[in-house]
């Protein structure tokens, strides 16, 4: 029975992770950090079968010992920034595992990294037309800057899966804007276009940083969570392809890119004809304001990650098969509209 160690149950894409990973093959044996007791019951009432594993992110010795005893780790929870928990896990899947029985990594990333160009240049809502790619492109993206959102703790996988090659199997996951309903026990959905809509709804316009013409990436919630399965698969099968862990074991994870812009105008078209704001009104607003209703989330309205998935497409034969941003937005709206009437 393949052992799994899954951080983030409670989370927008641990949620999704678990459900997929779960559903599809029940058999697995699946242990889930879990950070706030009060949800236990919510896991363990849709899950009745995960092994439940109270902690903290910083609990080094905990995360270590349980990836130690895991086959695979499947880190969602803060994965792209939190380094203490990056290198327990690196810790102990190094040290539980050797070359003839190795341990897999599947962590979660994210396209922010690739934000950098335009935080360099202190610019928000231009076009730039530079396009990474995960596979002829890959050796770029394993050696962004240093200075990259991410790249510390991306740094700290990969090495992970190259110094250790032999017992350490890793597979970055690299998800852009996502959206659509999660299958997760709690939280279902997302933050960036959630909380665009949410202002929008707010301030009864939607919101431009600059020009508006900046553009990301996106990617349905059961798009991604089919590639954990994939890769879990891949993992349990002992495959061992080139390319696809390690070194250049850099996935993006996307279906298509959307200007910021024009989802802000869609949002406003959708908001006015439900009657929701008065007029489709759409304007430029600083980004001080955006972050006072949307945090850092807000920023990403404002840069450019832009980036094709080929990697696992060749090699694991992944095919995006859920709605598009453009068909989910309407639902998107309603449910912003319905959570602030409550």
């Amino acid at each position: 029975m393949s052992k799994i160690f899954l951080t983030g149950a409670t989370g927008y894409i641990g949620g999704e992770a678990l459900y997929a990973i779960s559903k599809k093959h029940p058999d697995f044996s699946i242990s889930a950090l879990v950070r706030d007791t009060t949800k236990n019951q919510r896991i363990k009432a849709a899950f009745s079968n995960v092994r439940i594993v109270n902690g903290e992110l910083d609990d080094f010795e905990l995360l270590k010992r349980e990836a130690a005893n895991a086959d695979i780790v499947v880190h969602t929870a803060d994965a792209s920034d939190h380094v203490i928990a990056a290198q327990a896990i690196a810790a102990g899947l190094a040290e539980g595992h050797t070359a003839s029985k190795p341990g897999y990594w599947l962590h979660v990333g994210g396209t922010g990294i690739l934000t950098f160009r335009d935080s360099d240049r202190n610019v928000y809502g231009e076009y730039d037309d530079k396009i990474y790619n995960d596979w002829e492109g890959v050796d770029e993206l394993t050696h962004l800057p240093d200075h990259a959102f991410h790249r510390n703790v991306d740094k700290i996988v990969l090495e992970a899966g190259t110094k250790n090659a032999d017992r350490v199997k890793t597979a970055l996951i690299c998800p852009p804007t996502i959206y659509g309903p999660g299958r997760g026990p709690i939280n279902q959905k997302s933050r960036q276009v959630y909380a665009l809509a949410s202002m929008t709804l707010q301030i009864k316009k939607a919101p431009l940083l600059g020009a508006g013409k900046s553009i990301w990436n996106n990617v349905h919630i059961q798009d991604l969570g089919q590639l954990f399965v994939l890769l879990t698969e891949a993992a349990v099968a002992g495959r061992q392809d080139k390319g696809l862990w390690g070194a250049e074991g850099y996935y993006f994870v996307e279906n298509g890119e959307h200007v910021w812009g024009d989802v802000s105008r869609s949002i406003a078209q959708i908001a006015a004809k439900e009657g929701y704001i008065p007029e489709p009104s759409v304007g430029e607003v600083d980004i001080e304001t955006c972050e006072k209703f949307a945090g850092y989330q807000a920023m990403s309205w404002g840069m450019n990650s832009r980036g094709k998935a080929k990697r696992a497409v060749k090699l694991l034969d992944w095919k995006p098969v859920a709605p598009s941003l453009e068909e989910e937005l309407p639902g998107i709206v309603n449910m912003e509209y319905n959570d602030l009437k409550k």
